[in-house]
């Protein structure tokens, strides 16, 4: 049954037209790794202001693509990103001494301005080459902890004292940082280990490792999330072999029974894989899932043409196929992407074109935070009432909504204008829309609305009678402020064929053509008079209103 579902499915992802997606769901983790290991992904300069600022420029084109998650390399090697009592500062940073900022402490902050979670990305078992400074650092205080292959040292996780270093190594990022996650990397045993205990016994060690880390996290903070990322296999399936690279039988990583145990909230599969290899496989981590959050990790480094020969059409299907399912996808590497190798980040930016919250962790059992109260608009900026929140989390965050009809509906989440907003207020139009505003909890989970109604004869969102393009006779006008940064557009007409908007002057030349997106960046657009038009399949473009941008 589950194989006649698996082929139905792929079928019809097979013969449906790329541009005919389906609704953008409200909640996806749309995530990216971001690789410190030797500079690979960053920081690729040296000196504190170039990595900053070659850091900000990075987390910008995450945002503008629609990321939600930054899993961020912060343990690499037994080496750090930021100030450990433990272990010694990575090199890559600053040649082995402290640089003289703290790159874990910028880039949570730096995602947290835009609205995207920061995860603190922990290499478990391997530290690096026998003679490399995290290595030779862990020899001095841990001697029998450390075992040799060729080149390359490994903890090991037969002995009690991985277990416990590691929990401590992730209690001290939770307990000095606001990291949304601990994510777990290379939590199993190297394919090069010779194993002289049974499968099952080792198994249980690297359990007993994932279930000290647990401990330790859950501990301090109870909201941030555990991750890790398994091989792509989890293990061999009725019709479908795992091969020889699997996570539970060749490297005895039983990712599965740590969703059941409630030992993980995410799980990331390496699905570094096409075709048969990769579509059964995804099906079998959802149906295990637990009703935890799984995301797929997608192998675009197969896109560079040094690396693989992959075409884009491959990673396409895959993601579509994986949003059908109910899961998240995310992007190995971050500069693959950001490289736009064959167009990645390209379809990125328009396949994630509408913002999705990340999956809330229901399964924590804490109470929904009441909702924000007194929600009125001045000039430009919206203000709200501070909620209370019931779960016991630092803070809450706040989602702020809008829409031309009322009440604002909520689930639609072409309605999504802002999340994980962190103040009780954000510069609007203050023209054309209604706003509703909710309040979210660290787990995720989020209040009802407090609405406000600023358009009158509105009417439900869920009345279409007047869904059609809007005619080439009745076209609106919008003035927004230049400084203010981007264009919120009113939602789209469910008939209305539009997969980007063109910003073009009176002349009609093109100043801009940006995805079809509820936020329409101004970056590059001088002040002055505009016309917005829609383009759509085939070249159909319909004119939707003329735009002011004021200073």
């Amino acid at each position: 049954m589950r194989y006649i579902a698996f082929l139905l499915l792929f079928l019809s992802v097979l013969s449906t037209s790329k541009a005919q997606t389906e609704t953008s769901p409200k909640h996806e983790v749309r995530a990216v790794w971001l690789t410190t290991l030797n500079g690979l992904d960053w920081p690729r300069t040296r000196g504190a202001e170039a990595q900053k600022q070659e850091l900000i420029h990075i987390l910008d084109q995450l945002k503008e693509a629609g990321i939600n998650t930054v899993l961020f390399q912060t343990r690499v090697r037994a080496t750090t990103v930021y100030p450990s009592k433990m272990e010694p500062w990575e090199p890559t940073l600053a040649g082995g001494n402290a640089p003289s900022y703290n790159p874990l402490q910028f880039c949570i902050d730096e995602c947290h301005k835009r609205g995207m979670e920061c995860h603190a990305w922990v290499c478990t078992i391997p530290i690096g080459k026998w003679n490399k400074v995290g290595c030779k650092e862990m020899r001095k205080k841990y001697s029998k902890l450390i075992k040799r292959i060729g080149e390359e040292a490994y903890m090991d996780p037969a002995n009690p004292q991985t277990a416990d270093y590691m929990a401590r190594i992730c209690r001290e990022i939770v307990a000095n940082y606001d990291v949304d996650g601990i994510h777990l990397d290379y939590i199993r045993y190297p394919e090069t280990w010779k194993l002289k205990i049974s499968k099952s016994q080792a198994r249980a060690n690297i359990t007993s490792v994932v279930r000290a880390i647990h401990r330790a996290v859950k501990a301090e903070k109870p909201w941030v999330k555990m991750s890790c990322s398994p091989i792509g296999k989890h293990d061999n399936l009725t019709r479908y072999k795992a091969g020889g690279w699997n996570a539970r039988t060749a490297v005895c990583q039983d990712a599965q029974a740590w969703m059941r145990e409630g030992l993980m909230d995410q799980l990331y599969p390496m699905m570094y894989f096409k075709d048969d290899n990769f579509y059964p496989f995804a099906i079998d981590w959802q149906e295990q899932s637990n009703g935890r959050t799984i995301v797929s990790g997608l192998g675009i480094y197969f896109l560079d043409p040094k690396e693989g020969k992959w075409t884009l059409d491959i990673v396409e299907r895959e993601m579509y196929v994986t949003r059908q399912i109910g899961i998240g996808h995310c992007y190995f590497r971050s500069k693959f992407f950001t490289d736009n190798q064959k167009g990645i980040y390209d379809f990125g930016k328009r396949f994630d074109a509408v913002p999705a919250l990340v999956p809330p962790m229901t399964w924590a059992g804490k109470p929904v935070p009441a909702a924000p109260t007194s929600l009125t608009i001045d000039g430009n900026t919206l203000y709200w009432q501070g909620a209370q929140d019931h779960s016991g989390g630092p803070y809450l965050l706040y989602n702020i909504y809008a829409s031309k009809y009322f009440p604002v509906d909520i689930n639609n989440s072409e309605n999504i204008v802002a999340t994980r907003v962190m103040a009780s207020n954000l510069m609007v139009p203050s023209q054309g829309l209604n706003y509703a505003v909710t309040a979210m909890d660290r787990y995720g989970q989020e209040s009802t609305p407090v609405q406000l109604q600023l358009v009158a004869n509105s009417r439900p969102e869920n009345d279409n009678s007047q869904s059609a393009p809007m005619s080439e006779g009745a076209i609106p006008f919008y003035t927004v402020s230049k400084a203010q940064g981007i264009f919120i557009m009113p939602p789209r007409p469910s008939n209305l064929d539009a997969r980007f908007i063109m910003i073009e002057n009176i002349q009609g030349k093109s100043i801009s053509v940006q995805p079809y997106t509820r936020q329409l960046s101004l970056a590059d657009i001088p002040r002055g008079i505009y016309q917005l038009r829609s383009l759509g399949r085939k070249g159909r473009n319909h004119r939707l209103g003329i735009l002011y941008v004021d200073k």
